[in-house]
């Protein structure tokens, strides 16, 4: 039987019907999944976990250290969950060795009549990489009621779960995939990211965007300033742009977020510089009460759809966050205040937003352009010519639009 995973070819017509369906986002505390499975003459069932939404595996099979990558790659491309029960290294092995299978995979010799245009580029890249990662999501772990993994040779994850997903209470089933990042987002967080503009690190949590990119934290930290008195986060995230305003002198700020993570995210990040005094980090959705002679916003970058925790702060379905901050900054400038929208023009290079049409936007909420710096990314991917979506990363620029109200 053909798997199928090679059975699966991206059109640009099926990609364009695609990203044009309206998706909600996925609810904050939705009911937990549980996987149910046989072993040994049981019928089994454990809690199922995955940060990126996906719905527990209908099919599962045992998987064990004689189990070869090719079998393995088989069963994940048709949907079958191997719950590993051999050594937790071997398994690492055998998820690269999947990976390798799916990214050596032979293309069609076959060229096609156009090149795809930059948006079908970005849906097809996009939808590969769900596929990619539904695939290899099939190799499983238990976890049991304390965050242990019984298997030989498995490492200590009960801190990096906690950091992810709060105290531990049942066994639960959780991909290997998954649990690879929960440690290496625990190692970042532990390390955290060097920021000179805030004379220290910023340490990320795990699901909120770490400021690796610095090309906005410099546009921040350069720009003149239309007041030291008072300035408003938008979407603070791990609190970075509101500890760089804070160390620029402005007497008080406050941060917003609505996710949970973020929020505490940031509290910890500004204590751990000293800033807790300037800066005051509220839940709210948008802006805080009042108004203020600065508020900034760095928004997700991409209209399109998150798959992951982590993609939220890259990717924001119909520019919902975006346009909120438009529609609302002039409400809440005082006479002469500035809005500052850190805002990358990748989605223009992928056609997914123009120019006329963010202009459009700024028009109608009753704003206005004073002026405008850019900095282009320094980030490896911009240069990487391999990159599906290099064309447009090439040309790729970060803007600070200062916007008052006309």
């Amino acid at each position: 039987m053909a798997s199928q995973c090679s059975q699966i070819h991206f059109s640009p017509a099926a990609t364009a019907r695609v990203s044009s369906l309206h998706i909600d986002m996925q609810p904050k505390n939705p009911a937990p999944q549980r996987l149910t499975w046989d072993e040994d003459g049981e019928t089994l069932s454990a809690r199922w976990r995955s940060e990126s939404g996906n719905p527990a595996p209908k099919r599962v099979v045992i998987g064990h250290d004689q189990m070869t990558a090719d079998h393995a790659y088989r069963l994940a491309c048709e949907g079958t969950a191997i719950l590993w029960r051999g050594d937790f290294q071997n398994a690492r092995q055998l998820l690269q060795a999947m990976a390798r299978r799916i990214d050596n995979k032979p293309r069609k010799s076959k060229k096609p009549a156009t090149e795809p245009s930059p948006i079908d580029a970005f849906n097809l890249h996009r939808l590969a990489q769900s596929q990619r990662a539904r695939t290899l999501a099939m190799l499983v772990l238990p976890l049991d009621e304390h965050y242990a993994i019984a298997l030989r040779r498995a490492p200590n994850v009960r801190q990096a779960c906690e950091e992810a997903y709060g105290p531990p209470d049942e066994p639960s089933i959780v991909s290997l995939r998954e649990v690879l990042g929960l440690i290496g987002a625990h190692e970042w967080r532990k390390k955290g990211v060097d920021i000179g503009a805030v004379g220290g690190k910023i340490h990320p949590y795990y699901g909120v965007f770490s400021p690796v990119r610095g090309e906005y934290v410099d546009l921040i930290a350069n720009q003149p300033l239309p007041s030291r008195e008072l300035a408003f986060d938008i979407g603070t995230g791990t609190g970075v742009l509101a500890a760089v305003l804070a160390r620029r002198g402005v007497e008080r700020i406050v941060a917003t977020d609505v996710d949970a993570r973020a929020l505490a995210c940031a509290r910890e990040n500004i204590g751990r510089l000293g800033l807790g005094r300037q800066v005051e980090i509220v839940e709210a959705d948008m802006f805080p009460e009042g108004r203020a002679p600065l508020i900034i916003c760095n928004p997700p970058w991409l209209p399109a759809r998150p798959s992951a925790a982590i993609e939220h702060a890259i990717y924001d379905p119909d520019s919902r966050m975006l346009r909120g901050f438009l529609d609302g900054l002039a409400a809440h400038l005082t006479p002469g205040g500035e809005g500052w929208l850190i805002l990358s023009d990748f989605a223009e290079h992928l056609g997914l937003r123009t120019r006329a049409q963010l202009q459009e936007w700024i028009d109608k909420a009753g704003l206005k352009v004073d002026g405008r710096i850019d900095i282009r990314p320094h980030h490896p991917r911009a240069a990487d010519k391999t990159d599906p979506l290099h064309a447009a990363r090439s040309a790729e620029v970060t803007s600070l639009w200062r916007l008052v109200a006309a």
